[in-house]
């Protein structure tokens, strides 16, 4: 593999509980090549979503380094962390995360404006055309559907044109029909502006769609699979 993106060595994450340390993550290393997409799949409690979080520079390892085009993510302050993101990342989560006062352009030229775009709100509109959300625009996130809110979510992500993008249960919320819908974006979003696209989902269909899936049991990598076997 040349170079990878993303580059993970003996991470390690462990959360203060109730009745003392609970460890998440227990030693993980893993690489992921640029344009590959990856789905992370496993048991709730498997440490999915956490080692998602970890490769976006949301949640801050206990142990090991985290590396993300070739910066050390494990090294930077939460400033620092936030500008990297915010010029390299996309993040989609299960449950949107769209600001409730914002229509659905703002939402989505919001990233874009604290980037210094100068063209915000037209490369937003743009985004959700592309979505397929051209009529809804000026509507906010109560007066959207679940699938459309994740549209609006997806174009968001999308809009800075990141390196990567990683996706928390992407289709979690949402039926068959709008799972589908969203399944068939993200990809061609990956396969428009060339991104790595990283995953966690308990779909298989959305899994079999990735050129590797890779699960996790017990906060341990347990297998790496090609999609196709």
């Amino acid at each position: 593999m040349p170079t990878p993106i993303l580059s993970l060595t003996d991470v390690r994450l462990t959360l203060a509980g109730n009745a003392g340390p609970v460890e998440i993550l227990k030693g993980i290393t893993l690489a992921i090549g640029k344009g590959e997409t990856v789905g992370l799949v496993g048991p709730s409690g498997s440490g999915k979503s956490s080692l998602l979080m970890l490769m976006g520079g949301l949640e801050r390892a206990t142990g090991g380094e985290v590396l993300a085009l070739g910066q050390d993510l494990t090294a930077m302050n939460e400033d620092a962390l936030a500008r990297f993101r915010r010029g390299n990342m996309g993040v989609v989560f299960q449950s949107f995360h769209l600001i409730p006062t914002m229509t659905a352009l703002e939402n989505v030229a919001l990233p874009l404006e604290l980037a210094g775009q100068p063209d915000a709100f037209a490369r937003a509109k743009a985004e959700l055309i592309a979505v397929g959300l051209a009529p809804r625009i000026d509507h906010y996130p109560a007066q959207l559907s679940g699938g459309e809110q994740q549209r609006v979510a997806l174009a968001r992500a999308a809009a800075p044109r990141p390196a990567i993008l990683l996706a928390d249960e992407p289709t979690g919320n949402l039926d068959g029909a709008n799972g589908q819908a969203i399944m068939d974006l993200l990809f061609g979003l990956r396969d428009q502006h060339g991104a790595t696209l990283v995953l966690v989902t308990h779909a298989p269909e959305l899994a079999a769609r990735c050129d590797r899936v890779i699960r996790l049991a017990d906060g341990l990598l347990a297998e790496t699979l090609k999609a196709a076997e």
